[in-house]
């Protein structure tokens, strides 16, 4: 018995691992046999024991195409037996996908991010009005801030309305406004306010778990 061991490092390398070696020993049996009707016949029975195998393919659409293509694939594409989907091509399997046209943006002042220059495009196209004022100063607060989390100091307001005016290609000028921008200060308390409630909240509730657990071990009486 010992003279008769099998390593799997001699045996034959299987195409997809997933479905184990004895089904692929099934199909290599599949493509002895001489006639048709036994080879579409044995190759149903295979895609049956295959669907078994993968039960999440049944949620994918038509998975049966996808059991069918398989198959042949593990065959090395020598099973000679009749698809209702065609067996697929060695060349389709092998081809290699189409690059992806990865968007590049290098802006300017990335500090501010890309949605920025997104929101400003936007702002361009509304109507004049309040509404359009109200957004226009929303976004330079906006770039106001990520100014400040970039740099950690003062910032000019007429440094965020010259940015503003160069990024919307001399559309919007804020630079003869008669309104300010929110001071950095308070630009920046919010953060903190936020980040202190968060760290509050959280060690009250460490303190009331360590309480809850101290008068869970209590022993009763």
């Amino acid at each position: 018995m010992i003279d008769h061991l099998e390593y799997n490092s001699e045996r034959e390398h299987l195409i997809i691992p997933e479905y184990g070696r004895h089904l692929q020993k099934m199909i290599n049996y599949a493509k002895t046999r001489e006639t048709k009707e036994e080879r579409n016949k044995l190759a149903n029975a295979i895609i049956s024991v295959m669907g078994n195998l993968q039960p999440h393919l049944r949620d994918v659409p038509d998975f049966k195409h996808k059991l069918w293509d398989q198959l042949f694939i593990m065959s090395n594409f020598e099973l000679d037996a009749d698809s209702p989907y065609g067996m697929p091509s060695p060349e389709a399997l092998n081809e290699r996908p189409e690059n992806l046209p990865y968007p590049q943006n290098f802006p300017k002042y990335r500090f501010y991010g890309n949605n920025i220059k997104t929101m400003i495009d936007v702002a361009n196209t509304w109507e004049e009005g309040e509404l359009k004022d109200a957004l226009i100063f929303t976004i330079a607060n906006h770039m106001k801030k990520c100014f400040l989390n970039w740099n950690k100091d003062t910032v000019e307001d007429d440094v965020i309305f010259e940015h503003l005016r160069e990024l919307s290609g001399g559309k919007i000028n804020l630079l003869n406004a008669d309104e300010d921008l929110t001071d950095a200060t308070s630009l920046m308390r919010s953060k903190t306010k936020y980040g202190s409630s968060s760290s509050s909240s959280s060690t009250n509730k460490k303190s009331h778990q360590k309480k809850s657990n101290t008068n869970r071990s209590r022993k009763r009486y």
